[in-house]
This record gives structure tokens, sequence and C-alpha cells, in this order.
């Protein structure tokens, strides 16, 4: 029982704070017209933090330590990263005054999967307070504690996308989603300046 409330403590730590990952999982059940129509950007945010959750329990951290110059080169192609999408983003959407179209499911699939692996800021967080925290457990334990916290990232962006589809039922202008697209690029550039802060003074 321990170990399941440290994993659910510890995964809802890690997922609840606003992130880019978040912003765009509601934003697509607030965009698409139906709710079955954000599933290709939840299944890939879900499948994205499995695979993250794995490495990080795998090892993934030691090999950090080993290689520092590696955190160096992801904060800093990081950067480039999330302030290319945020210009992106906030380009789209002051471009027209009308509301954003939904994506297809390919580009959620694409944009899904970029802020979640490709983000160096969830990725050595995720690494970091996971695959730290799991070391102290073994055996079936361990396999315990991966597994929820892997079922709660999936349960957070199912109920997220839920909230985003019963919110965008009632944006009938669109002007929310204008407003979400911009708030994700704004998110996006903090992240971006506090990696840039942090590769500086490392």
């Amino acid at each position: 029982m321990d170990v399941f409330i440290h994993a659910v403590v510890l995964a809802f730590g890690l997922i609840l704070p606003l992130g880019v990952q978040n912003v765009f999982i509601f934003n697509q059940g607030l965009t698409q017209k139906k709710y079955l129509h954000a599933l290709p950007a939840i299944i890939t945010a879900g499948i994205s933090d499995t695979l993250l959750i794995g490495a990080a329990v795998g090892g993934m951290s030691l090999i950090l330590i080993q290689w520092p110059i590696l955190t160096h080169v992801l904060y800093a192609a990081g950067s480039l990263f999330l302030l290319y999408m945020a210009w992106g983003l906030w380009k789209s959407s002051a471009s027209s005054d009308k509301a954003p179209t939904a994506m297809s499911a390919g580009r959620q699939i694409a944009f899904a999967a970029s802020v979640s692996i490709l983000n160096p800021h969830a990725l050595l967080d995720t690494v970091a307070v996971i695959g730290t925290s799991s070391i102290q457990y073994a055996g079936g334990e361990r396999m315990y504690f991966t597994v929820t916290t892997m079922a709660v990232s999936w349960i957070w962006f199912l109920g997220l996308a839920a909230a985003g589809s019963v919110v965008g039922n009632h944006d009938r202008t669109g002007h929310l989603r204008i407003v979400l697209n911009r708030i994700s690029a704004l998110i996006m550039v903090g992240i971006a300046l506090m990696m840039c802060w942090r590769l500086f003074n490392s």
C-alpha cells in the first residue's frame, strides 16, 4: 500500500503542474468535435510517458550521470525546439480571429510526441524523480511502483481531454481556443528560458 501511495503522489506531483503537454491535451479535447477524435493525442501522450517512465526506472538516470554533457545538449536543443514551436503556435493564433481548426490525427500524434519525448525539461524531471525514487524498491514492488505511475499518467490524460471536451461544448465563439494556444506558446517560452538558465548555471 505504501508503494501505491508513493507512486500516485509522485506521478501526480510531476504531471499536475501546468505544462505544454497538459495544455495541448486539454486543447485537443476542447477543439475536437467529439471526444474520440482527441484519442490520437491522448494515446500518444500516454505511450510517450510510459516509455519515459520505463526508461527512468530502467536506469537512464545512470547514463545521464555518467555523461553529463548529454544533459547540456538536451537543454540546448530543447530550448531551441520549444521556442520554435511557441513561435508557430502564437503566429497561427494571431493570424486570424476565427477559431482554430481541429488538428488531424497525424498532426495530433506528431505534436503530442514532440511535447512529450522531445521536451528535455519533462524528460529529465521524469528520469531524475521517478528513476531515483524507484531505486528504493526491488522485484515486485518496483514493478508495482512503475505500473502505478504509468496508470496515473493515462488516467490523467483521459480526464484532461474529457474536461476540455466539456468546456469546448460551451465555447461557441472559439475565443477560448485561441487564448489556450497563446497560453501554451507562453508556457513553451517560459520553459525554454528556464532550461537556458539551468544550462548556463550548470
